[in-house]
């Protein structure tokens, strides 16, 4: 095995590192970073920490170039139609948070479901154009919501 995946597997940093970089990953996030982590064998409450921050470190990106990013992308024609799917889907989830606004997006991202989270949530406050000081405490309060509900379901399956 390559020294940095013994790094990531054997020893309690690692462990830690390897679950925030899960926890990063688009669709994945904390809902599989937290499991993850403590089937590696972190504790509970250190797999829920490395998962909320590793799951919070691409939001404020996302939010400042998803756009910028979406319209270079589109520079390319075969990319296209995958940049116009992810932006009708931005818009029809963004109807929900619209109308809430600060409120409605941090339900959103507490909903612990496919289609829901962190990155969907960032995505929709960028095309809502709300400012990163009220998105960001939305997304942190609905992500932290998530992580108790996903904690729980995790201490429920691995206390069986």
């Amino acid at each position: 095995m390559p020294p940095l995946m013994t790094w990531l597997t054997n020893t309690e940093a690692g462990r830690l590192v390897f679950t925030g970089l899960v926890s990063m990953l688009p669709v994945v996030e904390l809902r599989g970073g937290i499991p993850f982590g403590v089937a590696l064998g972190l504790r509970h409450w250190d797999a829920f920490l490395a998962a909320v921050l590793g799951n919070l470190v691409p939001v404020p990106f996302i939010m400042l170039f998803a756009r910028r990013f979406l319209q270079w992308l589109r520079r390319f024609p075969r990319l296209d139609g995958f940049v116009r799917r992810i932006e009708r889907k931005a818009h029809l989830k963004g109807r929900r948070v619209r109308k809430y606004r600060w409120f409605g997006l941090c339900l959103f991202v507490a909903v612990p479901l496919p289609g829901t989270g962190a990155w969907t949530g960032a995505l929709i406050a960028a095309f809502l154009n709300m400012r990163i000081k009220s998105a960001l405490p939305s997304i942190l309060l609905g992500v932290l919501i998530a992580g108790f509900l996903i904690l729980g379901l995790t201490y429920g399956f691995t206390s069986l």
